[in-house]
């Protein structure tokens, strides 16, 4: 067991397919990659650019952005290098590292979209004091904390998983994740599932706050004397991106404890990498094509670049 327990090299178990899928495979997630950088950063530079556009609703849409490329850099990298290498190895230290960009992602997306939902009430049940409540300084604070407590919650839990002893080394999925480590673990600390659960409490908090949100807005908006134009230009962009975030990232965590074994390999890879693919590239889409200010300044960059080539 001591010996089992020094393990620096782990082998993740996910990929199986033959040198001509593999060129296939390859092709599409490089491709897919790219999608979502052109999407996010076309998006991101477009509100930074315009000032027109330095709103605090804008400005949750471009961290959201921010954090989806963070996120997927975790996994596309290390991903496409194992479908041009014949073995699947990642050192322990590097199987932590994967594993804390990729859940904190998940934790910073879920904390943003928390904030975004605030921002909408305010907006929209207390638009008389929009403006004195999301002050500068207090949207700076909301998205520091939206990334700071993610990232610190992530940060714990991967510092205690770290000290535990290791009896296996066969990661059985294409990324490393503190729940497969956990379970190669000779045992897990009781500080780590003390913050595990915290974790779960924690991000459980920010779903009760988002539903009873929206439920609210809802509410408000069939009132015959409410103007609901704004909840539908505004809202429903982000509902449709908590609607494609919950179900990829509830997807996942349902079949990633309680699926079946018996299914193929390609849909269990399928279904584990669902939340990396879907969530980056609908949501530049969805916002840039609802958001009206948004989806006018790219074609208005877009016919300067036309004209002037």
């Amino acid at each position: 067991m001591d010996n089992v327990s020094v393990t620096s090299l782990l082998i993740l178990l996910g990929l199986n397919c033959t040198v001509e899928q593999k060129v296939t495979l390859f092709s599409l997630t490089l491709l897919c990659y790219l999608i979502i950088w052109i999407l996010n950063i076309v998006l991101i530079v477009t509100i930074i650019v315009d000032k027109s556009l330095h709103e605090p609703m804008y400005i949750f849409l471009c961290n959201l952005c921010i954090s989806g490329l963070y996120g997927t850099s975790g996994f596309y990298p290390k991903f496409l290098l194992d479908l041009l290498s014949p073995s699947h190895v990642i050192s322990y230290a590097g199987c932590l590292l994967q594993s804390f960009v990729i859940h904190s992602s998940t934790g910073c997306d879920l904390s943003i979209l928390a904030v975004m939902a605030y921002d909408r009430y305010v907006a929209i049940c207390r638009p008389l004091v929009y403006h004195s409540v999301m002050t500068k300084q207090r949207v700076s604070l909301l998205v520091f904390f939206s990334w700071l407590l993610p990232l610190y919650c992530m940060f714990m839990n991967t510092v205690t998983i770290s000290q535990s002893k290791l009896c296996g080394s066969h990661i059985h999925k294409l990324y490393c994740s503190n729940w497969l480590i956990g379970k190669i673990a000779c045992s897990v600390t009781t500080a780590n599932s003390a913050i595990v659960y915290f974790n779960i409490a924690f991000y459980a908090s920010h779903s009760f706050f988002i539903a009873w949100s929206y439920i609210y807005l809802i509410r408000m908006c069939i009132k015959p004397q409410t103007n609901s134009s704004k909840f539908m230009q505004t809202c429903v962009p982000h509902l449709l991106s908590l609607f494609t975030y919950s179900f990829a990232v509830i997807l996942e965590l349902m079949y990633m404890r309680f699926g079946p074994r018996d299914v193929s390999q390609s849909l269990q890879n399928f279904m584990a990498i669902q939340f990396l693919i879907f969530p980056p590239i609908l949501n530049p889409l969805i916002y840039g094509l609802k958001l009206t200010k948004i989806r006018n300044r790219i074609l208005e960059q877009q016919f300067h670049q036309t004209f002037l080539f």
